[in-house]
């Protein structure tokens, strides 16, 4: 029921489904006490509170755009993204370095592997949804000609380090909180938060070239800039080190555009079978 459903959505200009997300974002905020209470707190605790209206607005936002993105025809989406500094990425690709993009959850994170892959090959790790019903929707979107799918698992991850070491670009999600033993405790926003490993370990093991990638959402359903980042950050020290430096790149990203962040998302929650950090001691 989801396909046809989100397939008779992506019908409909981006700027009316837009609309129709912020209000429908307004309505989840309302309905719902701990969607709410997360985002204020996280916009809080980041120091982003006067964006609260501006955040609830851009959070339905992703949601209601997700069937044109998804479903619509590809070339037509692409009409609706503009890249910026795409130049930074066809010199590491002219060079034959492999590139890890690192793509937050900030603005249109779903649009940007889709314009990457339009112009070279591209791997990305994917963890399947949690509800089964999503997955044929979700998989079929994802798995478009030269988007390569790897599950985020240890085969996966052998994948995505053999893609790299022939100097193919792979994409992952830096703030999506790992499973136990596949991260470590990094403060983010000034609070610790479990944190991925795994970027940095593929940027080393590929010797890679780090890009930070965002596609930030233009106001009145007008599109995307897809923009590419360098990293600016130091993959030095440990693994902790290491997350740290990215978390913190990750900061700054955010602060371009605090809105289109996923606030929402439980980026401070302690996984099973992780010992949480001691109060008060930061990584």
């Amino acid at each position: 029921m989801l396909v046809p459903f989100f397939r008779f959505l992506s019908i409909f200009p981006l700027s009316a489904l837009h609309a129709a997300g912020a209000a429908l974002g307004w309505l989840v905020y309302w309905v719902s006490p701990s969607y709410r209470h997360r985002l204020r707190d996280n916009l809080a605790q980041a120091g982003f509170s006067q964006h609260l209206h501006a955040a609830v607005a851009e959070a339905g936002k992703s949601m209601f755009e997700l069937p044109f993105i998804w479903c619509a025809d590809p070339a037509r989406v692409s009409r609706h993204a503009t890249l910026e500094n795409w130049a930074l990425v066809q010199t590491e690709l002219d060079a034959g370095r492999g590139i890890v993009f690192m793509t937050p959850h900030l603005g249109c994170f779903e649009i940007v592997a889709q314009e990457i892959a339009l112009r070279t090959e591209l791997m990305v790790m994917y963890r399947p949804p949690k509800k089964a019903a999503l997955k044929p929707l979700i998989e079929g979107a994802r798995a478009r000609k030269n988007l390569l799918l790897a599950p985020a698992t240890m085969s996966g991850v052998r994948m995505l380090a053999k893609f790299l070491k022939k100097g193919q670009p792979v994409g992952v999600l830096p703030d999506q909180v790992p499973q136990e033993g596949e991260g470590v405790w990094a403060t983010f926003f000034g609070r610790n938060a479990y944190s991925m490993t795994l970027p940095a370990k593929l940027a080393l093991l590929g010797n890679a070239t780090v890009i930070i990638t965002y596609a930030e959402r233009l106001p009145a359903g007008r599109g995307y800039v897809v923009r590419f980042v360098p990293f600016d950050g130091t993959l030095d020290g440990d693994s902790a080190a290491q997350a740290q430096a990215i978390n913190h790149a990750m900061e700054r990203l955010i602060a371009r555009n605090p809105s289109q962040y996923y606030w929402s998302y439980n980026r401070y929650k302690v996984p099973h079978g992780v010992a949480a950090p001691v109060a008060g001691e930061h990584a």
